[in-house]
Protein backbone atom coordinates (compact mmCIF):
# COMPACT_ATOMS: atom_id res chain seq x y z
CA UNK A 1 0.00 0.00 0.00
CA UNK A 2 1.06 3.47 -0.59
CA UNK A 3 2.00 5.78 2.12
CA UNK A 4 -0.41 8.07 1.19
CA UNK A 5 -3.15 5.39 0.92
CA UNK A 6 -1.69 4.65 4.73
CA UNK A 7 -1.83 8.48 5.81
CA UNK A 8 -5.40 8.47 4.16
CA UNK A 9 -6.60 5.99 6.24
CA UNK A 10 -5.01 7.61 9.56
CA UNK A 11 -6.66 10.87 8.01
CA UNK A 12 -10.17 9.55 7.99
CA UNK A 13 -10.19 8.54 11.32
CA UNK A 14 -9.13 12.13 12.90
CA UNK A 15 -11.61 14.01 10.61
CA UNK A 16 -14.53 11.74 11.71
CA UNK A 17 -13.44 12.23 14.95
CA UNK A 18 -12.99 15.81 15.06
CA UNK A 19 -16.64 16.12 13.30
CA UNK A 20 -18.31 14.13 16.22
CA UNK A 21 -16.50 16.39 18.99
CA UNK A 22 -17.70 19.54 17.21
CA UNK A 23 -21.28 18.46 17.12
CA UNK A 24 -22.17 18.74 20.48
CA UNK A 25 -21.87 22.07 20.05
CA UNK A 26 -24.46 22.38 17.72
CA UNK A 27 -26.86 20.84 20.49
CA UNK A 28 -29.90 22.20 20.47
CA UNK A 29 -31.63 21.27 23.71
CA UNK A 30 -35.18 22.41 23.15
CA UNK A 31 -35.29 21.31 19.12
CA UNK A 32 -34.10 17.57 20.27
CA UNK A 33 -36.41 17.84 23.22
CA UNK A 34 -39.45 18.21 20.94
CA UNK A 35 -37.92 15.70 18.46
CA UNK A 36 -37.38 13.03 21.53
CA UNK A 37 -41.66 13.74 22.79
CA UNK A 38 -42.72 13.57 19.13
CA UNK A 39 -40.90 9.81 18.51
CA UNK A 40 -41.87 9.08 21.76
CA UNK A 41 -45.50 9.25 21.28
CA UNK A 42 -45.83 8.94 17.48
CA UNK A 43 -47.85 5.52 16.55
CA UNK A 44 -45.86 5.42 13.41
CA UNK A 45 -42.85 6.53 12.37
CA UNK A 46 -41.72 7.06 8.97
CA UNK A 47 -37.86 7.91 7.48
CA UNK A 48 -36.99 9.36 4.33
CA UNK A 49 -34.15 10.49 2.77
CA UNK A 50 -31.89 10.14 -0.81
CA UNK A 51 -28.87 8.39 -1.33
CA UNK A 52 -26.29 8.07 1.45
CA UNK A 53 -29.17 10.17 3.49
CA UNK A 54 -31.63 7.57 2.62
CA UNK A 55 -29.48 4.19 3.64
CA UNK A 56 -29.24 6.05 7.21
CA UNK A 57 -32.76 6.54 7.73
CA UNK A 58 -33.23 2.98 6.99
CA UNK A 59 -30.79 2.46 10.05
CA UNK A 60 -32.98 4.79 12.27
CA UNK A 61 -35.94 3.19 11.19
CA UNK A 62 -34.45 -0.42 12.69
CA UNK A 63 -33.11 1.65 15.49
CA UNK A 64 -37.05 2.29 16.55
CA UNK A 65 -38.07 -0.80 15.78
CA UNK A 66 -35.60 -2.35 17.93
CA UNK A 67 -37.27 -0.31 21.05
CA UNK A 68 -40.77 -0.87 19.42
CA UNK A 69 -41.55 2.33 17.80
CA UNK A 70 -43.03 0.79 14.80
CA UNK A 71 -40.84 2.53 11.81
CA UNK A 72 -40.28 2.01 8.44
CA UNK A 73 -37.96 3.47 5.88
CA UNK A 74 -40.30 5.50 2.39
CA UNK A 75 -38.42 5.48 -0.65
CA UNK A 76 -38.64 8.88 -1.94
CA UNK A 77 -39.80 7.15 -5.58
CA UNK A 78 -42.61 4.88 -3.58
CA UNK A 79 -43.61 7.50 -1.57
CA UNK A 80 -45.16 9.43 -4.67
CA UNK A 81 -46.68 6.07 -5.58
CA UNK A 82 -48.53 5.76 -2.32
CA UNK A 83 -46.28 4.24 -0.03
CA UNK A 84 -47.20 7.45 2.62
CA UNK A 85 -50.32 5.65 2.95
CA UNK A 86 -48.26 3.95 5.85
CA UNK A 87 -48.77 7.58 8.01
CA UNK A 88 -51.48 8.87 9.42
CA UNK A 89 -52.62 12.25 11.54
CA UNK A 90 -50.46 11.92 14.70
CA UNK A 91 -47.62 10.06 13.08
CA UNK A 92 -43.62 11.24 12.58
CA UNK A 93 -41.69 11.60 9.56
CA UNK A 94 -38.16 12.04 9.94
CA UNK A 95 -36.39 13.46 7.01
CA UNK A 96 -32.84 13.83 5.90
CA UNK A 97 -30.99 15.57 3.60
CA UNK A 98 -28.09 17.46 4.70
CA UNK A 99 -28.11 20.43 1.89
CA UNK A 100 -31.99 20.26 3.10
CA UNK A 101 -33.23 20.83 -0.78
CA UNK A 102 -33.29 17.66 -2.33
CA UNK A 103 -36.37 17.50 -4.85
CA UNK A 104 -37.21 14.15 -4.16
CA UNK A 105 -38.40 14.75 -0.52
CA UNK A 106 -40.22 18.31 -1.42
CA UNK A 107 -44.10 16.60 -2.38
CA UNK A 108 -43.85 14.35 0.23
CA UNK A 109 -43.65 17.22 2.83
CA UNK A 110 -46.90 18.71 1.04
CA UNK A 111 -48.29 14.81 1.94
CA UNK A 112 -47.42 14.66 5.62
CA UNK A 113 -48.69 18.21 6.05
CA UNK A 114 -51.96 17.50 4.70
CA UNK A 115 -52.05 14.53 6.74
CA UNK A 116 -51.42 16.33 9.68
CA UNK A 117 -48.23 14.24 10.39
CA UNK A 118 -45.00 16.03 11.98
CA UNK A 119 -42.00 16.30 10.22
CA UNK A 120 -38.42 16.20 11.84
CA UNK A 121 -35.79 17.23 9.45
CA UNK A 122 -31.97 16.57 10.08
CA UNK A 123 -30.35 19.06 7.48
CA UNK A 124 -26.85 21.37 7.86
CA UNK A 125 -29.24 24.09 5.73
CA UNK A 126 -31.27 25.56 9.02
CA UNK A 127 -32.58 28.37 6.01
CA UNK A 128 -33.50 25.30 3.27
CA UNK A 129 -36.80 24.61 2.68
CA UNK A 130 -37.02 21.33 4.47
CA UNK A 131 -35.90 23.00 7.57
CA UNK A 132 -38.74 25.36 6.97
CA UNK A 133 -41.03 22.95 6.67
CA UNK A 134 -40.04 21.08 9.73
CA UNK A 135 -41.84 21.34 13.14
CA UNK A 136 -38.36 20.27 14.22
CA UNK A 137 -34.92 21.16 12.94
CA UNK A 138 -31.99 18.61 13.85
CA UNK A 139 -28.51 20.46 12.64
CA UNK A 140 -26.20 18.38 11.07
CA UNK A 141 -22.74 19.38 11.58
CA UNK A 142 -20.35 18.18 8.86
CA UNK A 143 -16.57 19.62 9.42
CA UNK A 144 -15.42 18.00 5.95
CA UNK A 145 -15.75 13.98 4.17
CA UNK A 146 -13.20 12.01 4.67
CA UNK A 147 -11.80 11.50 0.71
CA UNK A 148 -9.36 14.18 -0.56
CA UNK A 149 -11.76 15.91 -2.73
CA UNK A 150 -14.77 16.05 0.32
CA UNK A 151 -17.08 15.02 -2.39
CA UNK A 152 -17.90 11.41 -0.93
CA UNK A 153 -21.06 10.78 1.54
CA UNK A 154 -18.90 9.79 4.53
CA UNK A 155 -18.31 11.95 7.31
CA UNK A 156 -22.12 13.44 6.47
CA UNK A 157 -23.36 9.56 7.25
CA UNK A 158 -21.43 9.29 10.69
CA UNK A 159 -23.16 12.87 11.70
CA UNK A 160 -26.49 11.88 10.36
CA UNK A 161 -26.02 8.53 12.08
CA UNK A 162 -24.89 10.10 15.36
CA UNK A 163 -27.91 12.25 15.59
CA UNK A 164 -29.78 9.20 14.96
CA UNK A 165 -27.95 7.28 17.77
CA UNK A 166 -28.61 10.04 20.24
CA UNK A 167 -32.25 10.15 19.55
CA UNK A 168 -32.48 6.35 19.88
CA UNK A 169 -30.89 6.64 23.07
CA UNK A 170 -32.66 9.25 24.47
CA UNK A 171 -36.37 7.45 23.23
CA UNK A 172 -35.12 4.57 25.58
CA UNK A 173 -34.84 6.61 28.48
CA UNK A 174 -38.47 8.78 27.48
CA UNK A 175 -40.28 5.74 27.41
CA UNK A 176 -38.43 3.79 30.27
CA UNK A 177 -37.58 1.06 27.28
CA UNK A 178 -36.42 -2.15 29.02
CA UNK A 179 -34.08 -5.04 28.32
CA UNK A 180 -36.40 -7.33 28.72
CA UNK A 181 -38.53 -5.86 26.31
CA UNK A 182 -35.89 -5.80 23.37
CA UNK A 183 -34.58 -9.78 24.54
CA UNK A 184 -38.14 -10.60 23.93
CA UNK A 185 -38.16 -9.50 20.66
CA UNK A 186 -34.29 -10.15 19.44
CA UNK A 187 -33.24 -13.61 21.16
CA UNK A 188 -30.99 -14.24 17.87
CA UNK A 189 -27.25 -13.64 17.91
CA UNK A 190 -24.53 -13.12 20.90
CA UNK A 191 -26.75 -10.09 21.64
CA UNK A 192 -29.89 -11.75 22.13
CA UNK A 193 -28.20 -14.85 23.85
CA UNK A 194 -26.54 -12.44 26.63
CA UNK A 195 -30.00 -10.46 27.26
CA UNK A 196 -32.00 -14.07 27.32
CA UNK A 197 -29.74 -15.74 29.30
CA UNK A 198 -29.55 -13.02 31.77
CA UNK A 199 -33.43 -12.48 31.66
CA UNK A 200 -33.58 -15.82 33.33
Amino acid sequence: MKKESLQAIRNAYVIERDCINEMIEYIDDEQFSKAVDLLSKAPRIGTCGCGHSGIICQHMAHLMCCIERPARFISPAEAVHGATGFLQAGDVMIFASRGGKTKELLPIVDICKAKGVSIITVTENMESPLAQAADVVLKQHVNKETDKWNAQGTTSTTALCMIFHALQAAVIEESGYQAEQFALIHPGGAVGERLNNKAL
